[in-house]
């Protein structure tokens, strides 16, 4: 994972933030990898298992990126690799307060 420099997500508050999450950030992009998917493919197969998710909202400006996010449709998901997501990113609380700003 590269260190940001500039752009908005180098505003203090931000940059804060993902500091902080480096360590499961860095987690993740290695089960991707192991994976053989990328990260975006492998966030939006995740939330296409989730049960409250009736569909993904994606926003491609490309019709590469549209491409590349419909990949996600074909990534298959094991139990194994949903528990492994889970514990590099375990839920917070319960919806929607402990997500609330």
């Amino acid at each position: 994972m590269q260190k940001i420099i500039e752009g908005r997500r180098a505003k203090p508050k931000v940059a804060t933030q993902i500091e902080r999450l480096r360590p499961q950030s860095e987690k993740y992009e290695a089960l991707c990898a192991e994976l053989g998917e990328s990260s975006a493919d492998v966030a939006l197969a995740w939330l296409l298992h989730q049960p409250a998710v009736t569909a993904p909202v994606i926003g491609p400006r490309t019709v590469a990126q549209l491409k590349e996010n419909l990949k996600a449709l074909t990534v298959d998901l094991s139990a194994s690799t949903l528990e492994r997501l889970d514990e590099i990113w375990p839920t917070q609380g319960e919806a929607p307060q402990a997500y609330a700003w």
